[in-house]
């Protein structure tokens, strides 16, 4: 049975534990002209994230949670958390590594994630993913180094805890599918139950271009807990949701992964700096280049908030991407779901001139807004219109 948010008080007491606070100026969108330029004089920072360097990815992960003041500041004694990576070629990993090529996000960081959510307290871990195929071999999500996977580390860890640590492929193993509202031609939006009904949902992206969003971080992420079924179709041998779901251009596809970011109301980000995708992405069958940062940068990076905006306007900044010309960035921040104004993000661990790289951009397949002043052609002062 299908449930609507709005109707159904079970799902929206569910989704309210999980809301955390965010900042005054921006809930009350009473900062929301100036979005397009960072203010000028001196500002209040009104978002934290966490920057960590290094090459061992699994301490990273912890290092840069406590810069936030430790992953109990989100996850709470006997919560569900659900970890939501960006696995969009786990089908191919059996053909190729797509987690060297820059394609999916690490399972070291997804591991690390998990566990220090048991260590919390956390009563029952679920990571999750859709992709292109109804099931995922979990198998195929090797660390780096082949040592392990995350399907063998969800039974290591529910055995050392004694509490369920699981992997779903979303199509699948998702209960139901509840209906979040949106403002778009769809009305509503279906994501999975494990998603909507967990205490804490956690993004974990891999920082990558995208031929068709500019940028796939955060935000983008959560496209992947919509059901195949209901929204994709046959494009180039494969299933997809870019033929179902309006990707004619970055404001179209953005209004609706947006809308499910504002129902479903994530609590925490990490975004995956260590080996990535640029130009054509998400993928290098695209025509994306893969990008380790230990090249550019010297190190992996791994950056963090609970501002799920914010972490992607860092991650943007460091990309080489001015977050007033990333659309989702642009309106997201009008949504008021999180800040994109540099002055008002405290970047702890780390400063941003220092994180900087080159990092090329996406040649967009589908038709860019025109800019002007440095904003998208839409009014910066309101939520672009939708489809």
């Amino acid at each position: 049975m299908t449930d609507t948010v709005k109707d159904q008080a079970d799902t929206s007491a569910a989704i309210s534990r999980r809301e955390f606070v965010r900042v005054a100026a921006v809930a009350a969108g009473s900062a929301m002209t100036g979005a397009c330029a960072d203010s000028t004089g001196p500002a209040e920072p009104t978002a934290q994230v966490a920057a960590v360097r290094g090459t061992d990815l699994q301490t990273m992960t912890r290092h840069v949670l406590d810069g936030l003041g430790g992953i109990q500041t989100v996850v709470h004694e006997g919560e569900t958390v659900f970890i939501k990576p960006n696995m969009v070629t786990l089908p191919w990993a059996g053909q190729s590594n797509v987690f060297a090529l820059g394609e999916c996000t690490k399972p070291e960081v997804v591991i690390a994630v998990a566990e220090q959510c048991l260590e919390a307290g956390a009563a029952e871990v679920v990571i999750g993913d859709g992709s292109h195929q109804p099931t995922l071999n979990w198998a195929y999500a090797k660390t780096l180094d082949g040592s392990t996977d995350l399907s063998s580390e969800a039974l290591r860890l529910s055995s050392t805890y004694g509490r369920t640590v699981r992997v779903a492929s979303l199509e699948v193993d998702s209960p139901e599918w509840v209906e979040v509202p949106s403002d778009t031609y769809l009305g509503t939006i279906a994501v999975s139950s494990l998603v909507a009904r967990a205490d804490r949902v956690i993004s974990i992206p891999v920082a990558k271009t995208h031929s068709w969003a500019q940028l796939t971080l955060s935000l983008k992420n959560f496209v992947g807990i919509t059901p195949l079924e209901r929204y994709g179709d046959v494009a180039n041998g494969v299933m997809d949701r870019g033929v179902v779901l309006d990707h004619s251009s970055p404001q179209a596809i953005a209004a609706i992964y947006l809308d499910i970011v504002q129902g479903i109301k994530p609590d925490l980000a990490i975004v995956d700096f260590s080996i990535g995708v640029e130009g054509d992405g998400p993928n290098l069958s695209h025509g994306g280049r893969t990008v380790d940062m230990r090249d550019r940068l010297g190190s992996w990076l791994l950056l963090a908030s609970t501002d799920l905006v914010a972490a992607d306007a860092t991650a943007a900044r460091i990309m080489s991407h001015d977050p007033a010309r990333v659309t989702q960035l642009v309106m997201g921040y009008e949504m008021g779901l999180g800040e994109i104004r540099e002055d008002r993000i405290e970047l702890i661990g780390a400063n941003l001139s220092d994180l900087r790289v080159s990092w090329s951009g996406a040649q967009l397949r589908n038709q860019l807004q025109a800019s002007v002043g440095g904003c998208p052609l839409f009014s910066c002062g309101r939520r672009a219109a939708t489809v």
